[in-house]
C-alpha cells in the first residue's frame, strides 16, 4: 500500500459517501414535501366537493322556502289543489330544471304523503313514510332540513320546507331536489376534476321505481353499487372499482396510475339525513405535475452530485499531488542522494511549498550544509 494511491482514494471515497448520503437526505426531504403537496391537493378536493354539496343543498333549500312562503302554494296545500299547485308552478318547475339543475319539485301531506310531484304529476297519492324520513321530520317538528336523499326518480340533493295554511297551522312541505349530474360537470369544468357518483343498487331499486332503467344495467354495476354518473367513465373505472368503494365509511385518499397519468383519487361517502349510507363520490386529479417535479428534482440531484464528486475528486488530487506528495518527491531525492554519499543538492525551489514542507527542505538543506562542510 502507498500513500499516493491509497490516500486520494480514501479521501474520494468520503467524498462520495459523504455527497450520497446529502444527495438521499435532499431526495427524502423533497420527497416529504412533494407529498405535503399532495396532501394539500386531497384535502382541496375535499373541501371543493364538501363546500359544493353543501352549497347545492342550502340551494335546494331556500328555492323551497320560496315557494312554501308564496300565498298561491299555501293556499293550493291546505286545500290539497293539485290542479292549482300544477298550474301555479309547472311553468317555474321547467325553467329551473334547464336552467338550474332542478331535478324534482315535489309537495307532500302530512306525516309524508305525496300531494303532486311537478317532475311526474301522474303519479301521486303515495305514502313516502319509508325512504324519505327527512320529509317525515320537516312534516313532524315543521322546521326546515336539507340533505342527500334517493327519491322515486333517484339520488338528489334536497331542501324541504314546511308549509303553513293563511290561519299559520301546518299544512305539509315543498321540495326542491337538484341533481347531481350537473353538479360533477360542473366541478370537472371549474377545477379539471374527475368524479363518479356511486349508489347502494339494494337501495336504488328498493326506493327509486321511477329511475330510468338503463342506470341499473350491468355494464354500471360496481361491486354493491351502481355507477350513476361519471364525467369520464373509462378513467374513473380503472380508478374507482369495487374493491376500493366497497367499505368507505370515512373519506379515503389513494394514487393511482390510469391511462399512464399518475392520479390522486379521493373516496366520500354519501349519507341521508338520518346518517344512513347511500353511496359513495369518487373524485380524481391529475397529480403527473407533482409526480414529473419530483423526478425532474431526483435527477438534478444525481446530476449535481456526480458533478461534485468528479470536482472535489479533482481538487483531492491536485491538493495532495501539489503540497504534499511533490514536495516528499523532491526530499525524498535529495535524503537519498545524502544517504549515498553525495551532497543531496536541490534542484528544485522550495518556495512553493507549504510552510510545513519549506522548513523539512531547509533543514534538509542545513543537513546537506554539514556534511559538505566535514567532506571539506
Amino acid at each position: 500500500m502507498t500513500f499516493r494511491r491509497s490516500a486520494p482514494a480514501l479521501l474520494i471515497s468520503i467524498v462520495a459517501i459523504v455527497i450520497a448520503g446529502l444527495t438521499f437526505l435532499s431526495d427524502r426531504l423533497f420527497s416529504g414535501l412533494t407529498a405535503a403537496v399532495e396532501e394539500g391537493q386531497f384535502q382541496l378536493m375535499q373541501s371543493i366537493l364538501d363546500t359544493t354539496l353543501r352549497r347545492a343543498a342550502d340551494d335546494a333549500l331556500a328555492r323551497a322556502e320560496i315557494v312554501a312562503a308564496m300565498p298561491s302554494a299555501r293556499q293550493a296545500v291546505a286545500a290539497k289543489d293539485r290542479d292549482r299547485l300544477l298550474a301555479e308552478f309547472n311553468e317555474m318547475f321547467a325553467i329551473q330544471k334547464e336552467r338550474r339543475g332542478v331535478d324534482q319539485v315535489q309537495f307532500h301531506l302530512p306525516p309524508a304523503m305525496s300531494l303532486l310531484r311537478l317532475h311526474a304529476p301522474q303519479r301521486s297519492g303515495d305514502d313516502l313514510s319509508r325512504f324519505r324520513p327527512m320529509v317525515v321530520t320537516v312534516n313532524r317538528e315543521r322546521a326546515a332540513r336539507n340533505g342527500l336523499a334517493i327519491a322515486a326518480t333517484g339520488p338528489a340533493i334536497f331542501g324541504v320546507a314546511p308549509v303553513r295554511d293563511p290561519q299559520g297551522n301546518h299544512a305539509g312541505t315543498v321540495e326542491f331536489g337538484l341533481n347531481f349530474g350537473p353538479l360533477l360537470d360542473g366541478l370537472k369544468a371549474a377545477y379539471g376534476l374527475e368524479l363518479a357518483l356511486f349508489m347502494q343498487e339494494k337501495q336504488l331499486r328498493e326506493f327509486a321505481t321511477g329511475i330510468d332503467p338503463a342506470l341499473l344495467s350491468d355494464q354500471n354495476r360496481v361491486g354493491p353499487f351502481m355507477r350513476i354518473h361519471a364525467t369520464n367513465r373509462d378513467l374513473l373505472r380503472q380508478l374507482a372499482r369495487d374493491g376500493d368503494i366497497a367499505a368507505v365509511n370515512e373519506p379515503a385518499r389513494y394514487t393511482r396510475e390510469a391511462q399512464d397519468v399518475p392520479y390522486g383519487v379521493l373516496l366520500m361517502p354519501l349519507r341521508d339525513d338520518a346518517g344512513q349510507s347511500l353511496g359513495v363520490i369518487a373524485v380524481a386529479r391529475d397529480f403527473s405535475g407533482s409526480r414529473a417535479a419530483a423526478g425532474r428534482s431526483l435527477v438534478w440531484q444525481m446530476c449535481l452530485a456526480a458533478f461534485a464528486i468528479i470536482l472535489l475528486a479533482g481538487v483531492v488530487i491536485v491538493v495532495l499531488r501539489g503540497l504534499l506528495l511533490r514536495p516528499l518527491e523532491v526530499l525524498d531525492r535529495r535524503l537519498a542522494a545524502l544517504a549515498e554519499g553525495g551532497q543531496g543538492g536541490i534542484s528544485e525551489p522550495s518556495d512553493r511549498f507549504c510552510t510545513e514542507m519549506q522548513r523539512l527542505a531547509e533543514r534538509a538543506g542545513a543537513i546537506a550544509a554539514a556534511a559538505k562542510g566535514r567532506a571539506s
